[in-house]
């Protein structure tokens, strides 16, 4: 285990000690023929909106619910950074939208968006006062489908790291086993979901923090194709194309229903053919068989652990009972040169966002206000060139390329989403200088980055724990705009290998 470092230094005893007994206090006794505890937790999105619906609950019921299960499990796993109790109640109390999701409480990610008179902080000291004036494109559709938003949930600072771990607000914790990480970098989203705080949370992935995530914390995550969702109000949040916005869910259907809540209604060519109808609906569709390209090693020299080999040795197995054919293939792409793209596009959104935030504040960044690999990106993002940057655009096209002239042959790719299951909180620190950060952090993020550099869609499903019971997820990406297959397939997973009920100890 790594010793101690100035971030953990600095949290000081804001850090609880993990592997101990939790002790969780009792949640408060509900009034007499409201819903419990149980209950809430058995019910997925969908399910609790229409018991909004037929007057069995009511939004507030669900909102205490929610507000009440985070006081008792958060100081635990460090899921829930900021809280809007109050707001939330006022709209839980007044007419919601008759959306989908209507009454469900919601949690946002503190990266990357924008809710009117609250404060986004990304994760960064630097940005810890940074109010917005009104909601972006996302939290109006979230509002639109009846979520009732009540927080922020915990991320590394900018989302740069596979392990969501940080100086502002702490680490936040695995509910499978405290020792280990969530992932990142939504993994407070991805604890909250997985320790029944709520059903469905926001989640954005710039590199694998969607499906990260959702395979340390035995949960659903899709990342949807480029351009699908909104995503932020300026080019940093983005992260030059590589970054999307969904949600981490225990069910594919709410997954499926969200994107039908949040996408654009026109996102333009290569999303399927007008009359495919609704991605919900997709799922009630036979889903025809399918031809999955198998992959068992990344495309950069790194070791996969058994146990990850196992989890797609088991998927492998699960997809040809499904009457699937399964081939192990291997796309041709320059993955260094992929990687470098990658890297230089993100730090120059990293430099870009800073410098806005510098003018803001009327002030230059200090090594206080980032994480020291932060500051080290920074230096690297203020270096770059236009010609750099424009070189780097080049690079993800001819990525794509390379991809789409292998999806010719198949419908899908599978192969594991980490190399490795979830390893310990420490392992991936952003107090590493950045020349030993990079090859930790890509341990767990080289599969799935590949997918953020072609803009395709890809999902952690999770049907495998390892024996000392931490979840270890598999990822199926697919063509352009092929969410629909996608979420196809994740029904009939999760239909035949169901995990709805598996819970974790927290």
């Amino acid at each position: 285990m790594p010793g101690i470092t100035r971030r953990h230094f600095l949290q000081g005893t804001a850090c609880l000690a993990a592997g101990t007994a939790l002790g969780l206090r009792p949640l408060p006794a509900m009034a007499a023929g409201s819903m419990g505890f149980n209950e809430y937790r058995r019910c997925d999105g969908l399910e609790l909106a229409r018991l909004v619906r037929q007057g069995e609950v009511s939004p507030a019921e669900l909102l205490e619910l929610a507000i009440a299960r985070t006081e008792q499990v958060n100081p635990h796993i460090n899921a829930v950074v900021i809280r809007h109790y109050e707001t939330a109640r006022r709209l839980a109390g007044e007419a919601l939208p008759d959306g989908p999701f209507r009454g469900v409480p919601f949690l946002l990610k503190d990266l990357g968006v924008s809710m009117a008179d609250t404060i986004t902080t990304h994760g960064s000291r630097f940005f810890r006062e940074a109010r917005v004036a009104a909601d972006d494109a996302y939290v109006r559709r979230a509002r639109q489908a009846g979520l009732v938003i009540f927080g922020k949930t915990n991320s590394p600072e900018f989302g740069n790291s596979p392990s969501t771990e940080g100086t502002l607000f702490g680490d936040t914790r695995n509910p499978w086993n405290l020792e280990h990480s969530a992932g990142g970098s939504s993994g407070g989203a991805a604890a909250a979901v997985a320790a029944g705080i709520l059903p469905v949370a926001h989640a954005s992935d710039g590199g694998g923090s969607i499906r990260l995530p959702a395979s340390s914390c035995g949960l659903f995550g899709l990342k949807p194709s480029r351009d699908l969702v909104p995503i932020g109000n300026g080019p940093g949040e983005a992260r030059g194309l590589l970054s999307a916005q969904h949600v981490i869910s225990r069910s594919v259907r709410d997954s499926a229903a969200m994107l039908d809540a949040l996408a654009w209604e026109t996102p333009g060519p290569g999303f399927g053919a007008p009359g495919q109808g609704s991605y919900l609906d997709q799922l009630q569709q036979a889903l025809r068989r399918l031809r999955i390209a198998v992959m068992r090693k990344p495309l950069l020299e790194m070791p996969v652990d058994a146990v990850c080999l196992a989890a797609l040795d088991q998927a492998v197995q699960l997809c040809s009972e499904l009457g699937h054919e399964l081939v192990e293939a291997v796309p041709e792409v320059d993955m260094r040169a992929a990687m470098q793209a990658s890297g230089t596009l993100s730090v120059a959104g990293l430099a870009e966002r800073v410098a806005q935030r510098e003018t803001q504040l009327g002030r230059k960044v200090t090594a206080d206000d980032l994480e020291p690999v932060n500051m080290e990106m920074l230096a690297w993002g203020r270096q770059l060139s236009a010609v750099d940057y424009l070189r780097a655009q080049e690079g993800l096209r001819q990525t794509s390329r390379d991809m789409t002239r292998f999806m010719e042959h198949f419908d899908l790719v599978l192969s594991p989403t980490m190399t490795w299951a979830p390893p310990p909180l420490g392992v991936v620190d952003m107090d590493l200088p950045l020349d030993q950060f990079g090859p930790v952090a890509t341990r767990s993020s080289v599969f799935t980055v590949l997918y953020n550099i072609t803009g395709q869609p890809a999902m952690s499903v999770p049907l495998y724990w390892s024996p000392e019971g931490l979840p270890v997820g598999v990822m199926f990406a697919g063509r352009f705009g092929a969410e629909r297959t996608l979420l196809q397939l994740a029904g009939q997973l999760e239909q035949a290998q169901p995990w709805f009920d598996r819970l974790p100890p927290v």
